[in-house]
């Protein structure tokens, strides 16, 4: 046994107990949405005990962004535990909403471009992996659905030593159907 096999043995132990690394789907379900900072770290994902929690807590905190930068910020920075928003970050961001405000909706069950990305209740998130989610030791992708687009996007994670899956990247915000109510064409 090398030096440091056994830090290697426990990372690998951690992140197969915390998935199944196939082809899973889990329903992530917000029977209420909060409203302030202290309630969204208050929900009981924001354990962040699953990569599929954390995914979906993504997509809760850039729905605030329309109405609140700051407070979608400070959630996003929460998800992102000992690495926050950079500036490049904060500009990609403001840069994806500066066109459409619908597109974190749209992941939501129910949002579609007819109904103009209105999510049904309980407001529910499908999150999946696939056999390739856990190829990088450490790190899962987890797919979300979109209501306006044709193939799922994924949310990249990283696992810290205290088993707990932080957000890394992001790749949700890209262009989607838009809402009937605003495309000429529909």
């Amino acid at each position: 046994m090398g030096l440091f096999d056994n830090i290697k043995n426990k990372a690998a132990e951690a992140a197969k107990n915390a998935v199944s690394g196939g082809n899973r789907t889990v329903d992530v379900v917000f029977d209420k949405l909060p409203d302030t900072y202290e309630e969204f770290v208050a929900l009981p994902q924001a354990q962040l005990q699953t990569p599929f929690d954390t995914a979906a807590l993504t997509v809760l905190a850039l729905c605030f962004y329309p109405q609140d930068k700051e407070l979608s910020l400070k959630m996003l920075d929460f998800l992102r535990g000992p690495r926050p928003l950079s500036a490049y970050d904060k500009s990609f961001i403001k840069d994806r909403f500066m066109d459409a405000d619908y597109v974190p909706r749209s992941y939501f069950v129910g949002a579609v471009p007819g109904n103009d990305y209105t999510p049904s209740e309980p407001y529910t998130i499908k999150a999946s992996e696939n056999p390739y989610s856990y190829d990088n030791e450490g790190y899962a992708k987890i797919f979300l659905t979109s209501g306006g687009a044709d193939s799922p996007r994924y949310v990249q994670l990283r696992m810290t030593k205290d088993g707990k899956w932080y957000l890394w990247e992001q790749f949700i915000l890209s262009g989607i159907r838009p809402c009937e109510s605003t495309n000429p064409w529909a």
